[in-house]
């Protein structure tokens, strides 16, 4: 099938199972900067940010909006260290929580315009439940906080959703963004972070809040979230969220698999960033393995996470050309 579709359209043809005239050719998320410093010293170039960069390797124009939900006076604290320990750290920092996402929508204008023309595909990213909360207790805290600090983790989350709902409907006269991600990280290469108990009690009814004004506006909804997702997806379905990414290999994720137990899931990524350095053949053999989930709609292909520094700039361009070649397959 020649290509015959303009971005937009043809991302909602695969996200609906319809027809598509190939599949989109995208990175979910930007590259480490180890490996843009190694693919500078092998030839790439100081080629902009990490849009022109897809567009510049021959990606299609896929546009992310991170809305920002801590104010630059917040304080900070080390990587998985938190700066609320109670309800009462919590009430003091709260002034610097939720900033006002007007600059933030006003920027997506000139996207939305280009969107509409069927130019590029916008799509925006919020914490989640899960994630946000981790933010501010840090990651060891946080967990405790579901056995000793309940009440906490319901006003953050319900504050958090009241932040999601003015930004969304202010969003919404400026912008329909194709589609939306929560930021969660809620699973591990063994399975998920929390019980099905704990996701009802805490996550749940918030995303109940949120999920139906996304819905309202068009957009497909998706979690990040690492690791082996298979015990969450049933819980995300039920609470109206279509797919999840980036499905990482190495945790023992098998789209096929999940394709058969969830035949309306949409899946980004996938693709096993460890063959990446094996040589072209290996990575054909990966393309082959994803090929029948590819021809069966709701799946675009992408790295299973950031690809690694150990991969050239000439590996990727392998990888890069054989993506084209199976995007095309994946419509025959």
């Amino acid at each position: 099938m020649k290509e015959s579709m303009n971005h937009l359209e043809r991302f909602r043809a695969v996200m609906d199972f319809k027809p598509f005239d190939r599949l989109p050719r995208i990175e979910w998320a930007g590259w480490w900067d180890r490996t843009i410093e190694r693919w500078r010293a092998e030839g790439l170039g100081d080629i902009g940010d990490a849009f022109e960069s897809r567009c510049y390797l021959g990606l299609d124009p896929y546009w992310q909006q991170w809305f920002p939900h801590i104010g630059p006076s917040c304080p900070t604290a080390g990587h998985g260290q938190g700066i609320v320990r109670n309800m009462d750290d919590y009430i003091a920092i709260a002034p610097h929580l939720y900033p006002p996402p007007d600059n933030a929508i006003a920027q997506m204008e000139p996207w939305a315009e280009r969107q509409q023309r069927g130019e590029v595909v916008v799509w925006i990213s919020l914490d989640g439940f899960f994630w946000f909360p981790r933010r501010l207790l840090g990651i060891e805290n946080h967990l405790y906080a579901f056995y000793d600090q309940g009440e906490l983790l319901h006003r953050i989350n319900h504050d958090l959703a009241d932040f999601h709902i003015r930004l969304l409907r202010g969003l919404e006269k400026i912008c329909k963004p194709a589609f939306m991600t929560f930021a969660e990280d809620m699973s591990y290469n063994l399975g998920s972070m929390l019980s099905r108990g704990l996701f009802e009690e805490f996550l749940a009814p918030y995303y109940r809040r949120v999920v139906p004004v996304a819905k309202e506006m068009g957009m497909y909804l998706v979690v990040d979230t690492d690791g082996d997702c298979g015990e969450l997806i049933p819980w995300l379905e039920e609470i109206g969220i279509d797919g999840v990414l980036p499905l990482e290999r190495q945790a023992g994720v098998d789209a096929n698999a999940l394709r058969r137990k969830h035949p309306r899931l949409r899946m980004i990524g996938h693709y096993d960033k460890m063959v990446m350095n094996r040589g072209v053949a290996a990575m054909r053999g990966e393309f082959d393995r994803l090929l029948p989930v590819m021809k069966s709609g709701g799946f675009i292909p992408s790295v299973d996470h950031q690809t690694p520094p150990g991969v050239s700039l000439g590996q990727y361009r392998d990888y890069l050309r054989l993506l084209a070649e199976y995007s095309l397959r994946a419509a025959e």
